[in-house]
């Protein structure tokens, strides 16, 4: 490493910007990340309460298999070490109707047959289903180096790996055009349908499905042991090994800028000089509260009008139960649908952490449920007249009489509650009305935004909000670009 006396400050030590500051720190620029909360990790969080770990940020991870590309970057991050190494559940979800099994297999072979014997009528969109997905297993998240950057370890798709990426084009816009509900309401079978929309997100296009179930068929999306706080921790750990410095409870309130040009930050009341910042918070929370005056420039704008949130109600158990006899991720059909937030749910997907190490005491288990879609105003309006505890509380006891109904161990056994609302993650996180992801929509663009600030001279952009829909890896990927920029701007091999 080859230090330069160029300093740089990251805002947020979520994934993008310890992904950022490694890379920079590597580079050699005086490096700092300034973080509001009192860990690392951001969006990608968890947390204990009396003994129990509850995951509220990562249930798989892209680029887990050493298959992807992707992986290299988390190692070089040191995201992936031997301290987390990867669980690859299968089935990765398993709907229970009574005494009925419907799994969401791995391999795609094996689950084209077992859904068609469980739902013969479907047989002919099940079968165009596992084409399409087919079609998308050779479709990842490419790794690649800018134009005209010195590289020490470069890293760029192939021919033939983007002429096999090539094969799925003819389906991409058919798929945006389509939504995820009327992809999958071509199924007869209602539980094929419970199953399907648990997916992901209710309001995206039926891409996003797609993709998703080809991510799975391929063996990528396991789960790091120690959940998403190991590996931001093993990240914030290579970079203060590296020199790297991140300042905790330090909240940025302002990037400052003079005639066109980053000259640093205010952060409590006090400015730090700095060449160049790397904001990593919410972008479209920071182009409106971390400018003075807002930023203006179109790309902002065209962010403020089409920026779509996705949030969750995140609703946790600590059990005085094991749960080893069913599956890792349960899928209950309801009879009635579950009402919570103002939206209403036709089935409960429960994660089971009976088997995950350190998720609770021996003889116990972390149960968590997300609850996604658009709550936020709901949220927003309780914590504006009082009455946010007692939704939470009331939310909290209606989901576990709904659980015992399948789960009748929970009866009398439920040591620890906790519920997270989008408020909560606006209010930890500074995102957007609450939302980790943006919502790719039927028929709607996947909008990138620049990395690279247009008007303003070294400030630059990462995480999920820049490029659709967002996640762990675009968080990674950006936070890399953003480093990527910042030495090609300053004639800096990067290393």
């Amino acid at each position: 490493m080859t230090e330069n006396n160029k300093k740089v400050i990251v805002v947020g030590a979520g994934i993008a910007g310890l992904a950022a500051a490694i890379y920079a720190r590597r580079s050699g620029f005086d490096v700092t990340i300034y973080e509001s909360h009192i860990i690392p990790g951001g969006l990608s969080t968890s947390w204990t309460r009396k003994g129990y770990l509850f995951e509220g940020g990562m249930h798989w991870l892209t680029g887990s298999s050493e298959k992807m590309p992707l992986n290299a970057v988390w190692k070089e991050l040191g995201a992936l070490q031997d301290n987390n190494p990867i669980m690859v559940k299968d089935p990765f979800y398993t709907l229970i109707n009574g005494d009925k099994h419907l799994c969401l297999y791995r391999d795609l072979d094996k689950l084209q047959k077992h859904l068609v014997e469980y739902a013969p009528e479907d047989t002919k969109a099940i079968k165009k289903m596992c084409k399409d997905v087919r079609l998308f297993q050779s479709v990842h998240c490419i790794v690649s180096d800018l134009p005209g950057l010195k590289v020490e370890t470069p890293h760029n798709p192939t021919l033939k790996e983007l002429c096999l990426m090539g094969k799925a084009a003819p389906r991409l816009l058919p798929l945006i055009n389509e939504s995820y509900l009327h992809y999958i309401h071509r199924f007869k079978n209602e539980d094929l349908r419970h199953l399907f929309q648990t997916v992901i997100g209710l309001r995206y296009n039926a891409l996003s499905f797609i993709y998703t179930l080809a991510a799975f068929s391929t063996g990528d999306c396991g789960y790091p042991i120690g959940g998403s706080i190991r590996m931001a921790q093993n990240m914030a750990k290579t970079f203060e090994e590296l020199g790297g410095k991140i300042q905790y409870r330090s909240p940025v309130t302002q990037v400052v800028t003079e005639n066109k040009k980053v000259t640093g930050i205010i952060c409590k009341e006090e400015f730090v000089p700095c060449d160049a910042v790397i904001v990593t918070q919410d972008t479209r929370q920071a182009i409106d509260t971390l400018f003075n005056p807002p930023l203006n420039e179109h790309w902002a704008n065209v962010m403020r009008k089409n920026a779509i949130g996705e949030q969750n109600m995140f609703v946790c158990l600590g059990v005085k139960a094991t749960f080893k006899h069913l599956p890792k991720a349960v899928v209950y059909p309801l009879e009635k649908p579950f009402e919570a937030g103002g939206l209403k749910f036709d089935e409960l997907r429960i994660n089971n952490y009976s088997e995950y190490q350190d998720h609770s005491p021996e003889g116990c288990t972390s149960l968590t449920c997300l609850l996604l879609g658009d709550s936020y105003e709901y949220w927003k309006k309780a914590k504006e007249d009082g009455t946010y505890k007692e939704k939470k509380k009331d939310l909290c006891d209606r989901f576990i009489a709904e659980v015992e109904k399948f789960m009748p161990e929970i009866k009398g056994n439920v040591e620890v509650t906790d519920v997270a609302t989008p408020c909560t993650y606006e209010r930890y996180c500074h995102t957007y009305q609450g939302s980790w992801m943006s919502v790719w929509t039927p028929k709607g663009k996947a909008i990138n935004y620049p990395i690279k600030d247009k008007e303003i001279s070294g400030l630059y952009f990462a995480g999920q909000r820049v490029q659709m829909p967002g996640g762990l890896p675009i968080a990674v990927g950006t936070g890399r670009t953003a480093a990527q920029h910042l030495c090609r701007d300053n004639k800096i091999k990067f290393i």
